[in-house]
């Protein structure tokens, strides 16, 4: 049972803590907008939120080399928290309204997204974690490189497949992207100006 217990509290707490303290935060500061009558600010958020969305994707373009400057660590912890912070203020932006269907849609790829970039982070770094640890304990059985390759073979599959959650994400991330593009756009051409 205490393995049971190391995984949910290594795991799937410090997930769901992610998640819940977006979601908590998100509504503090819609209170706190409400409360001083200030909810015009809101309608504002959307765009330092993309912004800060927008300027965490350094790290994607850094990891694909298009860009060479920075440390790989130091942007993939800046694009966490860029992206939740990002997130934050879009959802403030959001708020409760149920009149704009487009935006409803940006909004939920967008929270689809971060779920699956926390989801990749917490999976991927438990499979690390447990392949290292196995490997570790076989060497210290005594077993020579060619059975510990041998016997962590299916581990290893299973390590390439969890490198591979991208194959969601990015194309999720692609999806928030369009429809929010497209939420703007509609914005500027429909939204009363005056």
């Amino acid at each position: 049972m205490p393995r049971a217990a190391s995984l949910i509290s290594r795991e799937v707490l410090p997930f769901a803590a992610w998640l819940l303290a977006l979601a908590l935060a998100a509504l503090l500061v819609d209170a706190v907008l409400h409360h001083f009558d200030q909810v015009w600010v809101g309608r504002w958020l959307g765009i330092p939120g993309v912004a800060l969305i927008l300027a965490s994707l350094h790290y994607s373009l850094r990891k694909r080399k298009i860009v060479t400057r920075g440390n790989p660590v130091t942007l993939l912890r800046r694009h966490e928290y860029m992206a939740w912070a990002g997130s934050l203020l879009v959802l403030v932006h959001a708020g409760i309204h149920f009149n704009a269907v487009l935006a409803w849609l940006a909004l939920l790829a967008m929270l689809v997204n971060v779920a699956s970039g926390l989801t990749g982070k917490f999976l991927l770094a438990r499979a690390r974690t447990r392949l290292i640890d196995a490997r570790a304990r076989l060497t210290a059985q005594g077993l020579d490189a060619a059975a510990i390759d041998e016997r962590l073979h299916r581990d290893s599959l299973t390590m390439d497949l969890v490198r591979k959650w991208r194959v969601v994400h990015v194309p999720i991330t692609l999806a928030f992207a369009v429809l929010a593009t497209a939420h703007l756009v509609s914005t500027a051409l429909f939204w009363d100006w005056q």
